[in-house]
């Protein structure tokens, strides 16, 4: 069915749709399939909504090259009144398009996104991703016994589920999400520019030449838990440690984290959202991760590819992106823990060295955004050929 749909001409047709864009690791794979998708074979759209005014837009700020259709009232807040607005609304898109594959990205794109596709009445294929998962850390037990069955109910209606990482598939199997014949997993993709030097960096940054940096790059939200980072920073300022730290990133709680700091005097430079990742990568000589969940870091991927060793708490699938004792250190959520992990690398300039260029030979081979590519487009023809011959 594949070669005769190639013979008439006839595209793939394939409609993404996320949530929102903020700048994250969902949006940057989203990016990278838009645009390395092979387009004499695939016809791409993206449906997305917009983004909470305390988050950056990848679309607007990054991808400003990545075609997407806005769904008004489709974003990260809940409120029925809007969600059924723009459900109807993604129902209709689907109606015109009349894609082969709908791919939906993140929790609440995959609960508007698949029950839209069954409203439109089109016969797609549905394929969800799972980039990390609301098991943990989001919401009330009641809450999230509800996400909970709202997911095994959608992923009956699901033909494919894909999961960032084996930990976070094997999180979502433990549920009774899904079943292993129709979960696979889907490591992320990505490609990191050219790094500047490391006194190029710091001189645009404002930064010392001469101190060891450990930098914290994500979302300032509570999920990712800056007041964790700052607690160890505040360990390490009592323990007489030369460290200093960077934190690159915008939320919710950051105007709450700076006053924290500022009353303290902890010597934290907050560099608020930046789109020159490099950059601030390249001024760095370790990067901390502090969440109390994740799926499969992004910032500890591209962490890895500039070749500095990572410190993080050993959640989700970070265990999977960052080797431990080889790449950096996965130790548990206790500041202890993470300021140990920190002070054996300041400490030691021969071990950030041997880590991060351990991390950098691993991120690449494994973390290369041609790989996913390739893989989702593998997959999507399996799909419709398995289809084709059912």
């Amino acid at each position: 069915m594949f070669e005769k749909a190639v013979e008439k001409d006839r595209r793939i047709r394939v409609m993404r749709i996320i949530a929102r864009m903020n700048v994250g690791g969902p949006a940057v794979q989203v990016s990278g399939l838009m645009r390395g998708f092979n387009s004499e074979q695939f016809d791409q759209r993206l449906l997305t909504g917009f983004c909470n005014p305390d988050e950056a837009d990848y679309l607007d700020t990054v991808a400003t090259d990545v075609v997407a259709t806005k769904i008004k009232g489709f974003g990260r807040s809940i409120s029925p009144k809007e969600d059924l607005v723009s459900f109807f609304r993604i129902a209709r898109e689907i109606r015109k398009f009349k894609p082969d594959i709908i791919h939906t990205h993140t929790a609440k794109a995959g609960f508007v996104g698949r029950a839209a596709s069954l409203l439109s009445g089109h016969r797609s294929l549905r394929v969800h991703t799972f980039h990390g998962h609301l098991l943990h850390g989001y919401f009330s037990p009641l809450k999230t016994k509800l996400v909970i069955w709202a997911e095994k109910v959608l992923a009956i209606f699901t033909n494919f589920l894909l999961a960032v990482g084996e930990t976070v598939k094997n999180d979502l199997l433990e549920a009774g999400i899904g079943n292993p014949k129709k979960f696979g997993v889907m490591p992320p993709g990505l490609q990191l520019e050219t790094l500047p030097s490391k006194e190029a960096a710091r001189k645009v940054l404002g930064l010392s030449d001469s101190a060891i940096y450990c930098a914290f790059i994500g979302r300032i939200t509570q999920i990712k838990r800056p007041d964790r980072l700052l607690d160890v920073v505040a360990e390490l300022t009592r323990q007489g440690s030369p460290v200093r730290f960077i934190v690159a990133g915008a939320g919710d709680l950051l105007d709450e984290s700076q006053t924290r700091a500022e009353k303290e005097n902890l010597p934290v430079t907050f560099l608020g959202w930046r789109s020159d990742i490099e950059t601030v990568l390249a001024a760095s000589d370790i990067v901390l991760l502090t969440s109390d969940n994740e799926g499969t870091p992004l910032s500890l991927i591209q962490a890895g590819m500039a070749g500095a060793p990572v410190v993080s708490t050993n959640v989700g699938s970070v265990s999977e992106v960052v080797q431990n004792n080889v790449g950096g250190f996965v130790v548990d959520t206790s500041v202890d823990s993470l300021a140990r992990a920190i002070s054996r690398l300041v400490a030691d300039s021969d071990l950030r060295k041997k880590m991060g260029d351990a991390a950098k030979e691993y991120t690449t081979s494994r973390y290369g955004v041609k790989r996913l590519v390739e893989d989702h487009q593998n997959l999507y023809k399996k799909l419709l050929n398995d289809r084709a011959k059912s």
